[in-house]
């Protein structure tokens, strides 16, 4: 390892020397293009062929009219609408095709790559269609949790996707309200679907399935690893979380690391970050060495030497201030060649990927290009944050500077040099890319407005005004130029806004409506009351006034009142009845006969407290407490209040059975089915009557109903396999009751019979399964797929 860090030392000076001169020949090419305009010519060719297949005339759009084009964002009609219109083929080959230019860099007139693209595209073709014709309007399947899981079960590679969903998880709740979370998720993702990617292009057709399983389940995580260092190197420090003295502190020790190849202990940290960085540091740490374990002897300099060029650059990049006047062209530019090329370059020596023939070439030419249609797309964020890049420079000098480069004609000169020097003018290159410029260019105009956008094309295009009003017209007038992959960009986005508004609104959901129930629980001791009956009310509220969840009773309340519109203060009495029946049941679950547990709630157990026989006492006063609750919802039907009676008679004796089979299999090794069936009694027919009493009350339909049975029978089993999970790995002050009973009493639980990993792999299918059943429910209730997520994510 010595000699190791020594080779990287001394060779340091030398990678960047030598990425910086094949980055100021490639400089010099393009500046001459631009001087010359010997761009303009080739493109305006380039254009008059291409333009044909987008702009219709007249009278022949009058004759093609159909159904009115959706906008994209509604994704599922936008997309039966492209197939209506036959042109959902041409929408996905143009989109996949980008992907192979710019995530693969690969030659488009390859045949290979062409049959590679052919193929792909029927496959999401295939997908789409499916989504959109089972979709009733939530976020696609394929951007779901459920959706890949399913994706991962499909590959056998269901312990990675588990082991990612808990990453990206950490990584969101440990994102700073100071970044853009939604944009560092969105990176982190498409990161990880780009590697994935890539191992999946290098394989052939030919690969055993355990061979394909094993890759791919390596390709998400390094591609996580990867991925992480966008949100928590780029984006943390060009963002304002870190002061100057921890911004150079943090970046001083990836620097060491790169040089030496290993990461260097956190030293004490100066600065209001330390939980931030050590989180990150851990992270990061982690990511690094298992990168460094899967890089062959040959690709392992590579890595290091395209990282170290990457992260050189951004921070030379970084630095730049946008008050100084005295930047040249090179300082400008060479940054962003170099850490757009590094940038994917890495990624095939991260996946130790043979290099083919051009690889390099392409990728190096074509990373300016990417580069300088997102700067022009972020130029006005960029504005705002006083950021240098090539576009703001240009906006904020071009008047006093008469030799610097405009980077929008800069723009045209890659493209022009990509087309006919890179891709030795591919008609297929040259269609994907011009469909690019074209359309980011209205994609732009939409967001910001006509009247800006012409503003702008004033400074950037008044060089070459034959050229943009070509350029325009396309801009104007041209159809049939939108992306994939921007829609999945932005539905994301969207589907990360929602998800983090929905999650908010549930967890205040879930407080307000946790401090009513806890409100109104509390047993009173009216005058008159009975001597004998005081010690029992006592018991029972000192069991009802512990930190519960009161899932049960908020789950109640959440049905009957936001989606059956029932009144909250007439069915306070169900509320009651639901925490009184629960607290019985843990009040006996708890009892020496049975779990025996000290604990519960973050107290000392009633028997505890009291004795046995108060604690026996007790849980029967609470049971019958709950019945004389429902009998008092006099605002109802009296036949609807006795079938909702009935209904929970005949639940609460599903629930002695279920304890029942818990005690009996103590010491005993259950099959799976017998643990569903027992958990599912014990725990999963609290929820259903949760979900079902409201609705019993609402007079639902019988189908509905059905719905809800199915969505409570497996998110209790998924509930309950998180429990199992908790009792051998959870925290004692977090849960508040005492991990590993379930090992200290023999009992069969789903990580005893599994494994933890199989329990792991059960709880998401049960998990998949209940968010399936809401599709069957006629409204879209967004409460209960965040409580599933809270159900399976939860720490207590």
């Amino acid at each position: 390892m010595q000699r190791m860090n020594e080779e990287f030392t001394d060779h340091v000076d030398t990678w960047y020397r030598l990425a910086e001169e094949k980055a100021t020949q490639y400089f010099a090419s393009l500046y001459k293009q631009v001087m010359d305009k010997s761009y303009v010519p080739a493109l305006t060719e380039d254009f008059q062929l291409w333009k044909s297949k987008h702009i219709q005339h007249s009278w022949l759009s009058f004759f093609s009219r159909g159904k009115r084009k959706p906008n994209s964002r509604d994704y599922h009609r936008y997309f039966q609408w492209l197939n209506y219109r036959g042109k959902l083929d041409d929408y996905l080959d143009r989109s996949v095709s980008y992907m192979y230019m710019r995530d693969l860099g690969k030659d488009m007139d390859s045949p290979d790559t062409k049959t590679r693209i052919k193929r792909l595209v029927a496959d999401i073709k295939n997908q789409l269609i499916h989504s959109t014709a089972t979709n009733r309007g939530d976020q696609p399947e394929y951007m779901s949790l459920n959706g890949l899981y399913r994706w991962g079960q499909k590959e056998g590679i269901e312990t990675a996707v588990i082991w990612v969903i808990g990453k990206l998880k950490n990584v969101s709740s440990n994102i700073p309200k100071e970044m853009n979370a939604e944009h560092a998720q969105r990176k982190l993702i498409k990161i990880i679907i780009g590697v994935i990617l890539h191992v999946m292009e290098e394989m052939d057709e030919g690969i055993s399935p355990a061979e394909r399983s094993r890759r791919l389940d390596e390709a998400i995580r390094l591609g996580y690893s990867y991925g992480l260092t966008y949100p928590f190197i780029d984006d943390l420090l060009d963002s304002g979380v870190l002061n100057e003295q921890e911004k150079e502190q943090y970046s001083q020790m990836i620097r060491t690391a790169l040089l030496t190849g290993s990461v260097p202990e956190l030293e004490e940290w100066v600065g209001n970050n330390k939980d931030l960085v050590y989180y990150v540091h851990s992270e990061l740490r982690e990511a690094f060495e298992y990168i460094k374990r899967h890089q062959r002897p040959e690709t392992q300099n590579i890595f290091f030497e395209q990282s170290y060029v990457f992260f050189h650059s951004q921070d030379i990049d970084r630095v730049k201030d946008l008050s100084n006047a005295n930047y040249t062209n090179e300082e400008l530019y060479l940054p962003i060649i170099l850490k757009s090329s590094s940038s994917r370059l890495i990624v095939r020596s991260v996946i130790s990927a043979p290099m083919d023939e051009g690889f390099d070439h392409r990728t190096f030419c074509y990373g300016i290009y990417n580069q300088l249609a997102d700067d022009f797309a972020d130029m006005f964020d960029d504005m705002k944050d006083e950021a240098v890049t090539p576009y703001t420079y240009y906006l904020k000098y071009h008047t006093q500077r008469t030799d610097l480069i405009n980077p929008f004609e800069l723009y045209w000169a890659v493209i022009s040099h990509l087309i006919h020097n890179v891709y030795h003018s591919d008609a297929k290159t040259r269609e994907v890319i011009l469909d690019r410029a074209i359309n980011g260019l209205k994609r732009c105009k939409e967001r910001i407005g006509i009247e800006k956008y012409n503003e702008i094309m004033e400074i950037f295009a008044s060089g070459n005004p034959e050229f943009n009003r070509l350029v325009q017209h396309m801009v104007r007038k041209a159809d049939d130029v939108d992306f994939f992959d921007k829609l999945l960009r932005d539905q994301m986005v969207i589907n990360l806004k929602n998800s983090r508004t929905e999650k908010e609104d549930f967890y205040d959901t879930i407080k307000t409506v946790r401090q009513q129930i806890n409100s109104m629980l509390h047993i009173p001791k009216h005058n008159g009351i009975k001597t004998m009956e005081q010690p029992l009310i006592d018991a029972a509220n000192y069991s009802l006034e512990g930190d519960g969840k009161r899932i049960r009773p908020i789950l109640t309340w959440v049905m009957g009142v936001n989606e059956y519109g029932l009144q909250a203060s007439e069915i306070a009495p169900l509320l009651r009845s639901l925490e009184y029946m629960h607290t019985a049941s843990l009040i006996f679950d708890d009892l020496p006969s049975q779990d025996n547990a000290s604990t519960r709630r973050g107290r000392p157990t009633l028997h505890q407290v009291e004795n046995i026989a108060t604690a026996e006492l007790t849980g029967l006063f609470l049971i019958l407490r709950a019945i004389k609750e429902q009998s008092s919802l006099d605002h109802y039907n009296a036949k609807t209040v006795l079938a909702l009676m009935q209904y929970s008679a005949e639940k609460t004796e599903e629930m002695c059975m279920g304890q029942a089979m818990d005690l009996q299999s103590k010491g005993k090794a259950l099959t799976l089915d017998q643990l569903n069936m027992m958990c599912f009694y014990k725990t999963g027919i609290a929820f259903e009557a949760s979900l079902i009493m409201p609705a019993i009350l609402a007079e639902v339909k019988e189908p509905e109903i059905a719905a809800l049975k199915k969505y409570a029978y497996h998110a209790g089993i998924a509930f309950q396999i998180k429990d199992d999970l908790l009792d051998m790995e959870g925290d004692l002050l977090i849960l508040g009751k005492p991990t590993g009973k379930d090992v200290e009493n023999n009992n069969s639980t789903f990580v005893s019979i599994l494994g933890p990993d199989g329990a792991r792999k059960e709880m998401w299918e049960h998990y998949c399964l209940a968010m399936e059943a809401l599709k069957e429910m006629p409204r879209n209730i967004v409460f209960l797929k965040h409580l599933l997520n809270y159900m399976i994510n939860r720490d207590r």
